[in-house]
């Protein structure tokens, strides 16, 4: 049953890359002309129900699947455009961060180091 539940949202995250990378194959020939940054609703998504280490994974996930499948030339991850190259640098730097923030977001104010402490909390700041 544990195993289950540490494989689920990896899982999850794993179907979702898939499902917008397969949705963005389909629309390319006529498609927005940056589409890796399509990836990044569904990472703020991942990160406010998984956590950031899972939308990081996410995030990494979708660079190389859209190297792979959605800039030219297809099926390598050689990617001849110096601005694709530099576009999907930047993507994966984004999310990255955007991840870690978005996961961030969800914590409560409860949870952030020095608020509400008990008054036998020893623990340094």
């Amino acid at each position: 049953m544990s195993i289950l539940r540490r494989a689920t949202p990896i899982a999850v995250m794993l179907v979702i890359v898939s499902a917008v990378t397969t949705i963005l194959w389909f629309v390319r020939p006529s498609g927005p002309q940056h589409p890796v940054f399509f990836y990044l609703l569904p990472i703020a998504l991942v990160a406010t129900l998984y956590g950031s280490w899972l939308a990081m994974l996410y995030g990494i996930a979708a660079t190389v699947c859209a190297a792979f499948f959605l800039y030219d030339p297809l099926y390598s991850f050689y990617v001849t455009s110096p601005l694709d190259v530099g576009e999907l640098i930047w993507f994966v730097a984004l999310a990255l961060i955007g991840a870690k923030c978005a996961a961030d977001l969800l914590q409560p104010l409860l949870a952030l180091p020095g608020h509400n402490r008990a008054a036998g909390d020893k623990r340094p700041l």
